[in-house]
């Protein structure tokens, strides 16, 4: 049974990633901070393990992917998703709290994440495994009011790049998926916010066609690896945008 991590497993694209990898059979570590959310997403899955987990706190991390490890034996894919959206704002209005927070979870997050992962791949034999890092169009282009996020995006894609590098001598295979505008709270979020404005919100996309696009870079073989994924609403203001 291959097997899998998925972080920001409770909501949004973590969730639905979660749900597609469970209906497909494989072993999927639901890790988030929600132990309630976690506990009715496994209680009809004897393939799911819950981890609950704060994924700035590099000794939670480390404990669930070391349960992880006990139960699944192996880790085969991590899907390194959890972000948030804070507040948006231009650089002087945006406090220096969101700031703090944004670079805490999106970018420190993701490093623990992809660190516990690297390692237990490194180590376990047969040796190898992929990491998903969860980018977002904002790793290529900025929305208005979004410096905060749009850095700690950005910089996603210099941690996909090393780890694509580093990962090479030991099997490790990294690819990054940049997610446009599926339905999830966060986009929905900004869609309400437009239309409180007075402005046409952007298009947006069923939050599954993006969990399917995760499971395409999931299953590739070991010889195979989608470096860079674009999938997004159709017609949403990306090419052109900026």
């Amino acid at each position: 049974m291959k097997t899998i991590i998925v972080t920001g497993a409770s909501s949004g694209i973590g969730r639905a990633t979660a749900e597609l990898f469970l209906d497909q059979g494989w072993k999927v570590g639901l890790l988030a901070r929600s132990a309630d959310k976690l506990s009715q997403m496994a209680a009809t899955r004897e393939n799911a393990i819950p981890l609950v987990a704060d994924v700035t706190d590099p000794k939670a991390v480390s404990a669930a992917f070391d349960e992880f490890q006990a139960q699944a034996g192996r880790l085969d894919v991590l899907f390194n998703n959890a972000g948030i959206l804070a507040p948006a704002g231009t650089i002087d209005e945006i406090t220096l709290d969101d700031w703090y927070q944004s670079v805490n979870v999106n970018l420190n997050g993701m490093f623990l994440g992809a660190r516990a992962a690297f390692g237990m791949m490194r180590r376990q034999v047969p040796q190898g495994g992929r990491i998903i890092n969860n980018g977002s169009i904002a790793a290529h282009v900025p929305r208005p009011n979004s410096v905060h996020y749009t850095a700690t995006k950005h910089a996603i894609t210099g941690l996909t790049r090393s780890l694509t590098l580093d990962g090479r001598a030991h099997g490790i295979a990294c690819g990054q998926i940049d997610i446009g505008n599926a339905r999830t709270q966060m986009v929905q979020t900004l869609v309400d916010t437009a239309v409180a404005e007075g402005r046409e919100p952007d298009p947006t996309m069923a939050v599954e066609d993006a969990a399917r696009s995760v499971l395409h870079m999931a299953s590739l073989p070991p010889e195979a690896n989608v470096q860079f994924m674009t999938v997004m609403a159709t017609t949403m203001p990306y090419i052109g945008r900026g």
